[in-house]
């Protein structure tokens, strides 16, 4: 039946900035409509690893006031707005120079963010997290700081197996408890413990790295992987390398 989850809270009136990381702008474009369509004023860092894997540029648009296109490798991503950003480099650093007015046209300060919803990796997250309260400590007021957390899952079923729980550390107390991310995937980053997140997405490493070479094996005509690497040395190798 798969897990019901719980839907992302969508206030009204507030200044929210989206913060997305590779596969987690499937998602934000989608939460930015709602965003905007409720009221909201939306800005919209948006990372990718190459520019070539942007898409859905249309809907991004259309559910944001301003956007700052960012990517690692390839040509930097050209805006077709005239508000929209580009730059080149990771999240923390084109959120910085754009608080700083390096990009040109800062239409919303950071000052006036409510609320941030960071959906990526755990180490984009955790980036946008400890950033936060360090280099843009001067740049924001006290705000809502959100994550959609990756968790391993596997029955599907809301809070059977627990193979979703998600450690929380208290940032006052310190006081350690326990979630079901399959209830709810949105959890305040101040309270995700994402070294405990790290370690859990790491136990399936071995496992998904050999799917990938046999998948890759089997659409490949030689047996080679497609780079002259036949599966059972690329399987040894992954295997010694941990």
């Amino acid at each position: 039946m798969g897990q019901p989850g719980t839907p992302t809270h969508i206030p009204k009136g507030e200044t929210v900035l989206l913060a997305g990381g590779g596969l987690g702008n499937a998602v934000l474009f989608s939460i930015a409509d709602a965003m905007k369509k409720n009221g909201n004023k939306v800005i919209y860092f948006a990372g990718y690893k190459n520019s070539s894997d942007v898409y859905k540029m249309d809907e991004v648009e259309a559910g944001t006031d301003q956007v700052i296109w960012s990517n690692d490798t390839g040509e930097m991503i050209e805006p077709r707005r005239e508000q929209d950003l580009s730059f080149k480099g990771n999240i923390v650093q084109y959120m910085k120079a754009y608080a700083d007015g390096e990009l040109g046209n800062k239409l919303i300060d950071l000052g006036e963010v409510n609320r941030i919803i960071a959906i990526g990796s755990d180490r984009m997250m955790n980036a946008v997290k400890e950033s936060r309260h360090t280099i843009f400590k001067d740049y924001l007021k006290e705000h809502v700081g959100i994550g959609s957390i990756n968790s391993t899952m596997q029955c599907m079923m809301k809070e059977i197996c627990a193979q979703c729980l998600q450690k929380h550390i208290d940032p006052v107390t310190g006081k350690e408890s326990f979630v079901f991310s399959c209830l709810n995937q949105d959890q305040l980053l101040d309270e995700v413990d994402f070294k405990n997140l790290n370690e859990r997405l790491k136990a399936n490493s071995v496992l998904e790295k050999l799917s990938n070479v046999f998948l890759t094996y089997l659409l490949s005509e030689d047996g080679s992987g497609g780079n002259g690497i036949y599966v059972t040395e690329k399987t040894d190798s992954i295997m010694e390398g941990h």
